[in-house]
C-alpha cells in the first residue's frame, strides 16, 4: 500500500491551466497517481497508509526560490522555517557572484569577510569543503529544503586573479574557464555574477563572454546581478542580453527591478527590450521579489575604486581622512557605481542589521535619522558604521516603485525570487514572506495575477530554467515536492516592523514526499538535498 493519499485537494498543477479537484497519491518520494473527481464520479478511491483531508486547500508544486542567500543558513539552521514555512522546496544559492566554492584557504577567508553581511561570519560553520562538488556533498548530509548551486564568478575571479581591478591574463582566464567547467561537471546549474560587487565587477564583457561559453557548453545558464539598477539600468540589461547572445548562453536576470527615481514608470521599456530579444530567439528568464525596497550591505554602496583589493584594503581607505572624503564626494555628489550611478540619499538607507552588538541602536533607522540623532553629517555616521562593524552592516534601500514591480511580475518569463538575506536584527521581510505575499497580496487582494498563473511563475517556470524534468508540476512520476495552502487566508506574516513572523495559511509542505511542515509547524525532517545539473 502507498504511503500517502491527499484527498479532495484543489490541484493547481503549475502548468497554468484551470485547477481541478483530485486525490493525489504519494509513494517513494514521487507522485504515483492522480485521481480526478473520484468522489463525485463514484469511483473507487485510492487508499494509502496515511490519508490527509485537503478539503478547502490548494495543492501545488513546491515553490522554487530562484534567488536565495541561504548558502550557510542551510547548514547553520536545520529548522530553516524562513523558507520551509513559505512552501519553498528548492532554493537556488551561490548568487550575486560571491559564495564559498570553489575556494582555497586564502580565498575562503576573503570571501567570508566580504559577505559577512549576507551570511554571517561563518564562525559556527565547519568549512570542510573547497570544491563545488564537496559543498554539494555537504548539503547532501541533510538540509530542510533542496538547493541548487550557481558557480560564483566573483569568487572564481578572486581565486584565479585576486581582488585587483585589472584584466585577467590569458593563463588566469584559462584557469577561470577550468574552474567553471569543473563546477558544472560537479553539479552546479550555472554561473552567477555580482557586477556591482568586487571583484566580479572588474571583469570586462569579453571575460564574462568566455565564461558564459563554458556555461553554455554544459547546458547551464548565466545569472547576473548586472552593472546598474539605477542610472544605467536599461543599458546594463541590454549589455547582458548581448553578451549571452554572443556566448550562446541562456540568461536569467537576477532581481530584475527598475529602481531609483530615474526609472519610475520605465518597466515597459525593460520588457520591450526583453520581448525583442525573445522574438529573435534569445533564451531569457528573470526573477523578482514582490516588494519595493532592495536589500544589500552598506559597503556595497561604495565606489568600486574604494573596494579594490578586498576587505582590508577597504577598511584602510575608510580609516584615512583624505581618502574617506573622496569616497563621500563620489557617493553624495557624483553617484558611485556601488549605488548604481545615482547620488546616495541617506534617508533611503535603513540599517537592517549589524555584526557588532554595540551598534544595534542604529538598526531600524535610516542613516540620516541616526546622523540627526547624533548631530552629525550622515557620511560621518556611515563611515563609523563601516569601520566599527568591519563592513558587516546590512541595509534596506527604499528606492523601488510599485508600478514597476507589478508590471514586471506579469511578464511571461517572470519567476519568483526572494533575494532573502537572513542576517540582521531587522532583515527584509521578503526573506520570510515572498511566496505567500505573491499569493495573498498580489493574487487574492489585488488580482495582478490569477492563482493558476502565479503558481506557474513560482513552480514550472523556474523548474524549466533549471532543466529539472521531474519537478515544478503536479504530475504522475514527478517528485513529491508539494505545498498545500488555503487560498482564502494565505499571507505573509513578515512585515518591515516584524520581519521574522512566519506566514499564515500554509499548513503542509512536503519535500521528497516527507512532511517538513505539518499542521503549520516545522517537523524535524531534513529531506532536502543538493539538486545537481545532470545533463550536458
Amino acid at each position: 500500500m502507498e504511503e500517502l493519499v491527499i484527498r479532495d485537494a484543489e490541484v493547481v498543477d503549475g502548468g497554468g491551466g484551470a485547477s481541478y479537484r483530485a486525490d493525489v497519491v504519494v509513494d517513494g518520494g514521487r507522485i504515483v497517481s492522480i485521481v480526478q473527481e473520484a468522489a463525485a464520479a463514484g469511483c473507487q478511491r485510492p487508499k494509502a497508509r496515511r490519508e490527509l483531508d485537503a478539503e478547502g486547500l490548494v495543492l501545488a508544486p513546491g515553490f522554487i526560490d530562484m534567488h536565495a542567500h541561504s548558502d550557510l543558513a542551510l547548514l547553520r539552521d536545520p529548522d530553516h522555517s524562513a523558507k520551509a514555512a513559505q512552501g519553498v522546496t528548492l532554493e537556488v544559492i551561490g548568487q550575486d557572484g560571491l559564495s564559498y566554492a570553489p575556494v582555497d584557504d586564502r580565498t575562503l577567508a576573503e570571501v567570508r569577510r566580504a559577505i559577512t553581511g549576507w551570511n554571517g561570519s561563518g564562525d559556527d560553520i565547519d568549512f570542510d569543503w573547497r570544491t563545488v562538488g564537496e559543498y554539494l556533498d555537504r548539503l547532501d548530509r541533510g538540509i530542510a529544503v533542496n538547493a541548487a548551486y550557481l558557480i560564483p564568478q566573483g569568487t572564481v575571479r578572486a581565486l584565479a586573479v585576486g581582488w585587483e581591478d585589472r584584466e585577467a591574463t590569458p593563463d588566469e582566464l584559462d584557469r577561470m574557464r577550468r574552474l567553471v567547467a569543473e563546477g558544472l561537471e560537479q553539479g552546479a546549474v550555472g554561473l552567477s555574477s555580482g557586477l556591482t560587487y568586487t571583484p566580479g565587477m572588474y571583469a570586462k564583457d569579453a571575460e564574462l563572454t568566455e565564461l558564459c561559453r563554458v556555461v553554455a557548453s554544459y547546458g547551464g545558464y548565466y545569472c547576473p546581478h548586472h552593472r546598474s539598477y539605477g542610472a544605467g539600468a536599461l543599458q546594463a540589461y541590454e549589455e547582458m542580453v548581448a553578451l549571452t547572445r554572443e556566448a550562446g548562453c541562456a540568461l536569467h536576470l537576477a532581481h530584475a527591478t527598475m529602481n531609483f527615481g530615474v526609472n519610475e514608470g520605465r518597466a515597459p521599456e525593460l520588457l520591450s527590450l526583453l520581448d525583442k530579444a525573445l522574438a529573435e530567439g534569445a533564451d531569457i528568464s528573470l526573477d523578482t521579489y514582490p516588494y519595493t525596497p532592495g536589500c544589500t550591505t552598506l559597503v556595497a554602496m561604495l565606489p568600486s575604486w574604494a573596494s579594490e583589493g578586498g576587505p582590508e584594503a577597504i577598511l584602510a581607505r575608510l580609516a584615512d581622512d583624505g581618502t574617506a572624503e573622496r569616497i563621500r564626494h563620489h557617493m553624495e555628489v557624483i553617484g558611485a557605481d556601488g549605488c548604481h550611478g545615482v547620488p546616495i540619499e541617506w534617508d533611503t538607507i535603513e540599517i537592517s542589521g549589524v555584526s557588532d552588538p554595540d551598534l544595534v541602536d542604529h538598526v531600524g533607522r535610516t542613516v540620516q535619522q541616526s546622523a540627526d540623532a547624533r548631530g552629525e553629517a550622515p557620511w560621518v555616521t556611515a563611515r563609523r558604521l563601516l569601520l566599527q562593524d568591519r563592513l558587516g552592516s546590512t541595509i534596506l534601500q527604499h528606492v523601488g516603485h510599485e508600478e514597476n514591480v507589478r508590471t514586471i511580475m506579469r511578464h511571461r518569463v517572470h519567476t519568483g525570487g526572494s533575494d532573502g538575506i537572513l542576517q540582521g536584527t531587522k532583515p527584509h521581510p521578503r526573506a520570510y514572506g515572498t511566496f505567500p505575499h505573491y499569493l495573498g497580496h498580489y493574487v487574492r487582494e489585488l488580482g495582478v495575477l490569477s492563482l493558476e498563473e502565479c503558481v506557474a511563475h513560482l513552480t514550472s517556470r523556474p523548474a524549466a530554467r533549471l532543466r529539472l524534468p521531474d519537478r515544478g508540476l503536479v504530475r504522475e512520476g514527478h517528485r513529491a515536492d508539494l505545498v498545500l495552502f488555503d487560498p482564502r487566508t494565505v499571507a505573509a506574516g513578515s512585515t518591515f516592523e516584524e520581519p521574522r513572523r512566519l506566514p499564515t495559511g500554509i499548513p503542509y509542505v512536503l519535500v521528497d514526499g516527507r512532511f517538513v511542515m505539518e499542521d503549520g509547524r516545522r517537523t524535524d525532517v531534513l529531506a532536502g538535498r543538493a539538486v545537481r545539473r545532470t545533463t550536458r
